[in-house]
């Protein structure tokens, strides 16, 4: 069983991430392959990287760093719950992306994302520069919610429909075919 964490990007009052990653997360359990771990980072609260050395040399000062590092290590895969904002992903996103290096390599991720019309689409191909960057796959299939406030209920949870609860689905599929060869891959280069 691999370990996947999934990480709500969005941190402003009255977001919508939580739904959509408790959904997602349901999901992922029912899948089988993983252990799942749901990360908020509103919750987790990292302040902006406030870190001396380079994040490679993992020479960590601080213990809210050391806590995320041994958090992210752990992981074997995650998911991104994103927002699109101003065709771009959280500034909170990128600052806890920021904080490590070698805890996020060789490890595969997809991206739950939403928004209006593209569905959250053009923040995803932002995230795919960064997350390249720091040696992650990203895998290609994902969910995409466009026009994501239809899908919530009367008692504000998301509720998916057909075709999004397939691409979710597809997408822990390959996920899981990553998670294993890219585990292996970090068995043998342990840095």
């Amino acid at each position: 069983m691999f370990s996947l964490k999934i990480i709500i990007a969005s941190t402003r009052p009255g977001r919508k991430g939580p739904s959509i990653g408790a959904w997602i997360h349901e999901v992922a359990k029912q899948h089988g392959a993983f252990e799942v771990t749901l990360l908020d980072l509103a919750i987790i609260n990292l302040p902006f990287f406030d870190e001396p050395f380079h994040p490679r040399l993992q020479k960590y000062q601080h213990e809210h760093t050391k806590n995320w590092s041994t958090v992210i290590d752990n992981a074997d895969a995650f998911i991104i719950v994103t927002p699109e904002y101003n065709f771009g992903y959280t500034a909170p996103l990128k600052n806890a992306l920021d904080f490590l290096y070698n805890e996020w390599n060789y490890k595969p991720i997809a991206f739950v994302s939403y928004g209006g019309v593209a569905g959250g689409t053009r923040c995803v191909q932002m995230l795919k520069q960064v997350v390249t960057a720091q040696k992650m796959m990203p895998v290609t299939e994902a969910v995409q919610i466009p026009f994501f406030t239809t899908h919530f209920n009367e008692h504000d949870v998301f509720v998916a429909n057909e075709g999004i609860q397939k691409s979710a689905e597809v997408m822990l599929a390959e996920l899981e075919k990553w998670a294993g060869p890219l585990k292996t891959m970090r068995v043998k280069n342990k840095y």
